[in-house]
């Protein structure tokens, strides 16, 4: 009998499961962690979107780009929970080292003011952890920086605010 492949419970059936990038078969109390994945038969996937019917590289490119978008049409990919994890910035021991020594700081008097040890600030600066998000809190109030990347850009999108194209919305009236 299979086993879950992330709990490693015994089931009859496994469903194949994208999880942080790697499909893995899953049991139905896991799945919920990634995001299923569908197989289409090759025949009917590589003709109903292939717009030449010569030649093997543009019908299994076409292929490849059309069963992505062709499985739900309008659907958008399921959100999973690192949707929602800010990334620390990939220079975020210089961000604080810097930050530190422009308040004139020392690694000591930065770890009281924290309430933390003076070893963590020191491994921070190194670069050898990461910053837990409480610590990264307190970092980012007590020395005014930013350690996350660029922040959701999904919402920046939305923002609408300074745009000043005309949308199709802005031009008409309905009729009520």
């Amino acid at each position: 009998m299979p086993q879950c492949e992330m709990c490693g419970a015994e089931q009859a059936s496994l469903t194949t499961t994208k999880v942080e990038g790697a499909e893995l078969e899953l049991c139905e109390n896991c799945k919920g962690f990634g995001t299923e994945v569908r197989t289409e038969s090759t025949s009917s996937a590589s003709t109903k979107y292939s717009t030449s019917s010569s030649g093997k590289s543009d019908a299994s490119s076409s292929s490849s780009s059309s069963s992505s978008s062709s499985s739900g049409g309008s659907r958008r990919r399921r959100r999973d929970m690192f949707d929602d994890m800010d990334e620390i910035a990939g220079d975020y021991d210089d961000r604080i080292r810097e930050a530190r020594e422009a308040e004139g700081l020392s690694q000591e008097d930065l770890a009281k003011r924290l309430n933390e040890k003076a070893s963590l600030i020191r491994k921070l600066e190194r670069g050898d952890i990461l910053p837990s998000d409480a610590v990264r809190n307190k970092l980012e109030r007590k020395l005014d920086i930013s350690l996350t990347e660029g922040g959701n850009t999904d919402d920046a999108d939305w923002s609408g605010g300074g745009s000043t194209t005309t949308t199709l919305g802005d031009v008409v009236k309905r009729k009520d």
